[in-house]
């Protein structure tokens, strides 16, 4: 593996890190302070667009789709250290270069999977910024950490598809700007265990689709983005609007975690580095007991620590995302499980520690300490619980100790 960054990566690292230190942290207060101000927190505050249109003018858009005419052409490899930055204000900064979750997997499956058509009424306005789009994937009735228990029903009838089922965690339903949802259901289910799932493209605004709550995490609405209980009630939809084919969801599925994983992880070590950052300088200015508390022991110990395991943690991220450029995602897949487990409890520890150091302000508002808590403990459970993960990164070692047995016999 090379671990230096090439001219080209860093030269678009340096331009964002640019951008960041000019119009993200700057303006942090601001978009807090306009999405609290109106009568409605689900609203776009205006600086979104305002910032939108500088980072594209500035050639620092859609930089996340490798392989792609659509994109910057970056490989997961060279995209990584620009998550990261970005990273660093998880909340605002993913949007603002057209990076965020979940239109980042949406745009990829469109890319990969749909058709012309598609492309054109539902991947161009994305790639543009113009709309919002939502994964309706998981159900609360079931297990969902097992996609082949997915419930919702999506039958073919003549020239359409009717949908019916309920999902939850939708995240960016109840945006504003949402146009359209991509639903996983099951469209055969006496099909081979995973063939039975489809995956279809369903406008917001199809008679049928009803969003019947948002959803809290830890508190936070997170608005004017949020996630959503959505109901699927007789919800007729052209067959063209199938991605790929009748029996792919699985497949897709498993196409889309894959970077939408990697992204999370990227984005938790950014917040990882602000936090320590931030543990730092609260520590420098805080004094207790005569002394200033980056003199203390043991919040020297939380430092070290905590560059430690930041360290630790990108090296395997950018391990797993030079492995998936070079031998595809499938052949990944133990790489990929390994860092959903790694970084979102790094950051989740390094965070708590800022939070410690910052006292009573590191569970407030005035800092982004405790919303990055919130994400970090909340990604655990994200495309995957931990348990998962770490059940399939067994089964590969056993299945590697067990070849290499037959092998000496």
């Amino acid at each position: 593996m090379e671990f230096e960054y090439s001219d080209k990566v860093e030269n678009l690292r340096e331009q964002i890190k640019e951008f960041m230190d000019e119009y993200i942290y700057p303006h942090e207060k601001t978009y807090n302070d306009q999405l609290n101000s109106g009568e409605s927190r689900w609203q776009i505050p205006p600086i979104v667009d305002e910032l939108k249109a500088i980072a594209k003018e500035k050639g620092l858009w859609n930089l996340f789709l490798p392989d792609s005419e659509n994109g910057k052409g970056l490989t997961n490899f060279e995209f990584a250290p620009l998550c990261e930055v970005m990273g660093r204000s998880m909340l605002m900064a993913p949007e603002i270069f057209n990076c965020s979750a979940p239109d980042t997997g949406n745009m990829e499956i469109i890319d990969r999977y749909g058709t012309e058509e598609q492309k054109k009424k539902w991947l161009i306005p994305l790639l543009e910024g113009e709309i919002r789009s939502a994964f309706a994937m998981t159900e609360p009735a079931v297990a969902s950490s097992d996609a082949t228990n997915i419930e919702a029903n999506i039958s073919r009838e003549g020239d359409y598809y009717v949908i019916n089922g309920r999902k939850w965690w939708t995240s960016g339903a109840p945006d504003p700007r949402c146009r359209v949802l991509i639903v996983m259901g099951k469209t055969n289910p006496d099909a081979p265990t995973y063939e039975q799932q489809s995956m279809i493209l369903v406008p917001m605004d199809t008679p049928g689709v009803k969003v019947l709550r948002t959803l809290n995490v830890f508190g936070y609405d997170d608005a004017p983005h949020g996630h959503a209980e959505v109901l699927f009630e007789n919800v007729r939809v052209p067959a063209s609007n199938m991605l790929w084919e009748e029996g792919k969801g699985f497949a897709i599925a498993q196409g889309r975690l894959g970077p939408g994983r990697i992204h999370h992880c990227m984005r938790l070590i950014g917040a990882a580095e602000r936090a320590l950052e931030l543990m730092i300088k609260r520590a420098e200015k805080r004094e207790t007991f005569g002394s200033a508390v980056s003199k203390k022991g043991v919040i020297r110990e939380w430092i070290a620590d905590s560059r430690i395991e930041i360290e630790q943690a990108r090296l395997l991220t950018m391990k797993a995302a030079h492995k998936m450029d070079k031998v595809g995602n499938k052949e990944a897949k133990q790489e990929i499980a390994m860092i959903k487990v790694v970084a979102p409890e790094m950051a989740f520890k390094v965070l708590d520690r800022a939070i410690q150091v910052h006292g009573g302000g590191g569970v407030s508002q005035d800092f982004p300490l405790a919303k990055f808590w919130a994400v970090a403990r909340t990604i655990r459970l994200a495309d995957g619980p931990d348990e998962v993960h770490r059940n399939s990164v067994a089964k590969q070692e056993i299945k590697k100790s067990n070849k290499k047995a037959i092998d000496m016999v």
